[in-house]
């Protein structure tokens, strides 16, 4: 049986790429030759315009945030917005609270 595909992302080029899994190596990107990130199985891309959606990405990606599938399903919530990350980055601010966990909370009290 062959092994199941998952995503690398390229974030100069804006590109997505579904690729096989297999090990840690390091991957390039076709277009520009950067290192691919590995986001996981469970990652739908922006579209290549949409700049604001992938700034939004970049920000997660730079916090370590990625999509993988959960035991239930998919990988929980993501903020989409450049206001959503903006309203969880004041409240890990003002709580103390961890950046990457606070861009995963789904919602900010």
């Amino acid at each position: 049986m062959p092994h199941g595909k998952t995503s690398y992302v390229c974030l100069p080029c804006r590109a997505s790429y579904k690729q096989p899994y297999d090990g840690d190596h390091e991957r390039r990107c076709p277009r520009c030759a950067k290192p691919l990130i590995h986001v996981g199985s469970a990652f739908a891309p922006p579209r290549r315009r949409d700049t604001a959606s992938w700034r939004v990405l970049s920000v997660l990606l730079n916090a370590g945030i990625r999509f993988h599938k959960s035991c239930c399903g998919g990988p929980g919530y993501r903020p989409r917005t450049l206001g959503e990350v903006r309203e969880r980055m004041a409240y890990a601010k003002a709580t103390g609270e961890p950046f990457a966990r606070a861009l995963i909370r789904y919602e900010v009290p």
